[in-house]
């Protein structure tokens, strides 16, 4: 993401325990202010503390932030409009951090995904709001799901705790 401007600073990092190690993820308020902010305030309330990581499909992205598990649940937070932003500014590669969302672009609330590879199918479809800077080692080893659909079979791994920090 060369063309973004990285905002510095342990406000604009978010750091995710998973069973595996610490993720460090910047913040990228620049392009999606919105997003961002939800995310602080999710992380601030631990609300993303022991969820699971439910769809995860190899060699495209590891899915959590519903509490439920299922897919379909979320905070009680409003859903956010979209916040996209042309592929020159952003786009989804190894470690970008998206918004999941319905069919609907306005649905993204909590849920979100990590990308374990480029995927330009995506870019300007989701909301970029952050890209892992350390650790992506650890989300490489989330257990995966099955079938298509990248369900994951219980046990999940889960995000242990996340907090904002620094790097």
């Amino acid at each position: 993401m060369p063309a973004v401007a990285r905002a510095q600073g342990a406000e604009n990092t978010v750091i995710f325990e998973l069973k595996d190690g610490p993720v460090t993820i910047q913040l990228l308020p620049d392009i999606a202010p919105r997003h961002v902010e939800r995310i602080r305030t999710l992380v601030g309330q631990g609300f993303y503390d022991g969820t699971p990581f439910h769809r995860v499909i190899e060699g495209f992205m590891a899915q959590g932030g519903d509490p439920t598990g299922t897919g379909t649940g979320g905070s009680r937070l409003p859903n956010l409009p979209a916040e996209f932003v042309p592929a020159s500014r952003a786009r989804f590669l190894r470690g970008t951090c998206g918004m999941a969302r319905t069919q609907d672009p306005n649905t993204a609330n909590s849920q979100f995904f990590i990308m374990f590879a480029p995927a330009p199918f995506l870019d300007g479809q989701y909301t970029i709001w952050g890209r892992v800077t350390a650790g992506m080692d650890a989300v490489d080893r989330i257990k995966r799901g099955q079938g298509q659909s990248g369900m994951v079979p219980p046990p999940p791994d889960r995000l242990i705790r996340a907090r904002l920090g620094t790097a």
